[in-house]
């Protein structure tokens, strides 16, 4: 029996990594195990009990304000009694976070061969998105086989000189969550109605994510701004704002955002997100994952960051780069609520993506692999 360790810290990683986890545990061949870092404690406690995936190991490594320094090498240290104590045939890790480059590395070092989840992303800009672009570029070339969600992936990594035969393109992990998570939201939709009791359904929903590091300070303002010039410009909206737990946006969301027309939240569990993201008019957002999610609900994505490392949205003119100005924040958003036509050519389905069986592909080519 296959021995396979899935290491990671965060909610976005947990949800991306939950079906295939699930997957795996399906199958005879294979023994998985899962360390988490928990950079993430109580949003990604969340994720595991709505998948129901037993954690075998936590490293507990957050503490406050802690620096990329402390995280990464508390991460590694801690990693290498794990491998010792296991003996894993294969590492999966995802995505770009400090705890996927650390448990990389750290596999790395044990000699245990890694399966990168979500290879291939870039922007060409190492500083941007900080420290994620250069997580990810490491965690490529450390990898021995990547699983790339587009032919963009796919290209970024050959143009790397990573051996194509170590390649594989099968579409996004999140979009299976995600299919997955929308057949359960359907069965329980008064109760995500009642939790969102304040909120009038009737009028256009826009759904505000925003917690990227390298928007700390004046972006944060000038976006925050922009919301409140627009929840003053249109009386027929309600703007849902799950504000991150990080200080740097706490603090500024709950002194700066005080319209009747702004709803702020606490960080919202995974399915509430998405009950959110299914009746929203339009999404504005800084994160990664909503960028992937709202085009198969044809949802309209303006992205506040001058780069993305998912351009396949931009190129099908469903989504829109829009930075941390806010005279083009709000000019872009009235566009979209203001010009029928401009808004029904950006709110189309799409599954750039995939179509939700990512997980799938992945656990057969494993199978095939004979590793």
């Amino acid at each position: 029996m296959k021995k396979i360790l899935f290491i990671f810290g965060t909610r976005p990683e947990g949800i991306k990594l939950a079906p295939l986890i699930n997957k795996f545990n399906e199958q005879q061949e294979f023994k998985t195990f899962v360390c988490i870092t928990s950079q993430h404690q109580g949003l990604l406690q969340q994720v595991l009990n709505f998948f129901k995936i037993d954690v075998h190991f936590d490293l507990n490594v957050m503490t406050h304000n802690q620096s990329l320094n402390y995280v990464t090498s508390k991460i590694v240290a801690e990693l290498e009694n794990i491998f010792a104590q296991i003996e894993p045939n294969l590492t999966f890790v995802q995505g770009d976070t400090t705890s996927c480059f650390a448990g990389a590395l750290s596999s790395f070092y044990s000699k245990v061969p890694v399966a990168h989840i979500e290879a291939g992303l870039r922007t060409h800009d190492k500083l941007f998105p900080f420290p994620e672009e250069v997580n990810r570029i490491l965690t490529d070339h450390i990898a021995d086989y990547h699983f790339a969600p587009t032919e963009k992936a796919v290209n970024n990594l050959k143009s790397e000189n990573i051996d194509p035969n170590k390649i594989f393109m099968v579409g996004n992990t999140g979009i299976d969550a995600q299919k997955y998570v929308l057949e359960k939201i359907r069965e329980n939709e008064k109760e995500y109605l009642s939790f969102f009791n304040k909120i009038d359904f009737s009028k256009k929903i826009i759904l505000v994510t925003c917690h990227r590091r390298e928007n700390f300070g004046t972006p944060l303002k000038n976006i925050f701004d922009a919301l409140i010039e627009i929840s003053t410009q249109f009386e027929d909206i309600e703007i849902i704002y799950p504000v991150h737990p990080n200080p740097n946006v706490v603090s500024l969301a709950f002194s700066a955002l005080k319209s009747s027309r702004i709803h702020l939240f606490d960080p919202l569990d995974y399915p509430t997100l998405m009950f959110a993201l299914k009746k929203s008019y339009l999404i504005l957002t800084d994160s990664g994952g909503i960028q992937e999610e709202a085009p198969s609900l044809g949802k309209p994505v303006l992205i506040m960051r001058d780069k993305t490392e998912r351009p396949e949205c931009i190129e099908l003119g469903i989504a829109k780069l829009v930075g941390t100005n806010t005279k083009t924040i709000v000019q872009s958003i009235a566009e979209l609520l203001s010009d029928k036509q401009k808004y029904s050519n950006m709110a189309r389905v799409a599954f750039p993506f995939g179509e939700g069986n990512a997980s799938e592909k992945i656990v057969q080519i494993i199978k095939d692999l004979h590793f």
